[in-house]
């Protein structure tokens, strides 16, 4: 027998077993490295980041990504549309569509017939900007907001356009927005991961731990997913009768045999294993106090709208904004529910009543103690919805089916240029006239406020570099603020 090729299959089992149960395996976070020689070739993982120098002077330091999934109504919220409301139940012209794809769940339908918004729309803050008024707190910021009413995407279904937004790409196995600033800034905590997830939500699209991956990065840099309500991560505090102690010494002994096999077989993921094992020792300490919102001030529980020991989307901005404070680089909130093919004006009033509050909120709250400026906060979707109606209309119900052409998102600090609506789509909110802004346009600037150069921001795996914009993106210079 050869006493090196059995040792290596007894790691491996362990390996597995460990990834695979409910100890303190599963607090490693998902996946470790999914290409042993990228990381070899990358070195080792370290809370400063890739980038031991940014490219240039950073406008913002961290990211609070507020993902809505399902993709809201544009229409129904921020571009309102009074010649669509005008013809509503009559067809949408065909030189508005110009033969465009369609999905299946309305290619059926023998006509496609226009609905104007379910709500009225108002003009809010000095800006005078125009929303629905389904977002009274929302318009109660909005001069701090700017709003973009002219992106677009190229998938037409949820999951391929989810991952395109996340990770620059439609096919999985790309790193996310998060872990590639987990990966190149690292964290300003020690004792909490970079990339910290939070979901909300009971509907529609199920949300896939991809959507916080690693890719091909180490599994350092996955999205750690903490929880609002109950243990903030599940498995990591001691079994009953465990102390603190004797938990420290049985991770003592593992990592000392971690070591001692990383030194004969070199492998990166052994690495990985020993770093996420003593994070989450620290985090035993760190993550309960932090994601305990009941010490909070009455007063600013009542302007999120947040219920201590409940979970919410209230109760994720309040957290977001505990997270960031503490030094977590990207923190990322999924809130589900958004996806209203029927029912849509009763849906919208339900997901405007969770999440409107919150989010403006966390926009004033970030504002008063001095972290708005350094914080960036992008509001949106994966995609908009259709001028026209999925189904029948009738004035209390219809649906609005997927639209990658032109949809609507909203960012907010670090950086960005306060009360600005950028972009124009036609009369029918269907196609965009003016100053598209695609997902690769957006991660590029996103990366340019960090003080990254999205172009020399690359990883090389399996013999060719990759970066969050793929091979294009362009700098939005109009959202940016001048110095």
């Amino acid at each position: 027998m050869n006493l090196d090729s059995e040792i290596q299959r007894i790691l491996t089992r362990r390996t597995f077993l460990t990834r695979s149960t409910t100890g303190l395996g599963a607090i490693a976070f998902g996946s470790i490295l999914r290409t042993q020689q990228a990381e070899a070739a990358q070195g080792s993982t370290k809370p400063l980041g890739a980038l031991k120098v940014l490219h240039f002077a950073p406008k913002a330091k961290r990211v609070i990504y507020l993902f809505q999934s399902g993709a809201p109504s544009h229409l129904d919220l921020f571009d309102g549309k009074q010649k669509l409301r005008d013809m509503t139940g009559e067809e949408l012209p065909p030189s508005v569509r110009m033969g465009q794809r369609i999905t299946g769940m309305t290619a059926g339908q023998t006509v496609l017939k226009c609905v104007g918004p379910a709500f009225e729309f108002k003009r809010y803050g000095k800006s005078g900007v125009e929303l629905s008024s389904m977002l009274p707190h929302i318009g109660s910021i909005v001069d701090e907001i700017a709003l973009i009413r002219s992106m677009h995407t190229e998938p037409i279904n949820h999951d391929p356009a989810v991952t395109f937004f996340g990770t620059g790409n439609q096919q999985p196995g790309r790193p996310t927005m998060g872990a590639w600033l987990a990966y190149g800034l690292g964290t300003a905590n020690e004792n909490l991961p970079a990339y910290v997830v939070l979901t909300s939500g009971s509907g529609g699209q199920a949300l896939q731990s991809r959507y916080w991956g690693n890719g091909f990065l180490s599994g350092n840099f996955q999205g750690v997913q903490l929880r609002s309500q109950g243990d903030p991560v599940l498995y990591v505090s001691n079994p009953p009768g465990l102390s603190t102690k004797a938990r420290r010494q049985m991770l003592d002994s593992m990592q000392a045999l971690n070591k001692r096999q990383l030194g004969i077989f070199g492998q990166p993921e052994i690495a990985t294993h020993i770093d996420n094992y003593e994070l989450a020792f620290r985090m035993q300490t760190s993550v309960p106090e932090l994601m305990d919102i009941s010490k909070e001030p009455k007063a600013v529980l009542e302007m999120y709208g947040a219920e201590p020991g409940k979970a919410s989307y209230a109760n994720n901005c309040l957290l977001a904004r505990r997270l960031t404070e503490s030094g977590v680089r990207f923190v990322q909130l999924c809130h589900r529910d958004w996806d209203h093919h029927g029912g849509l004006p009763d849906g919208i009033k339900a997901q405007t009543k969770n999440t409107d509050q919150g989010s403006a909120a966390l926009i004033k709250d970030l504002k008063q103690r001095g972290l708005l400026d350094e914080t960036l906060v992008i509001w949106g979707g994966e995609f908009g919805r259709t001028a026209y109606s999925q189904g029948e209309i009738s004035k209390t119900n219809f649906g609005r089916d997927h639209h990658p052409r032109c949809y609507s998102i909203w960012m907010a600090g670090g950086g960005i240029k306060p009360g600005l609506v950028l972009g124009e789509t036609d009369d029918f909110g269907y196609n965009i006239v003016k100053d598209p802004v695609n997902v690769h346009d957006l991660h590029a600037t996103m990366l340019h406020l960090l003080g990254i150069d999205h172009k020399q921001f690359t990883y090389r795996s399996e013999g060719r570099d990759y970066r969050l914009t793929d091979i294009s993106g362009e700098l939005v210079k109009p959202l940016i603020a001048q110095s």
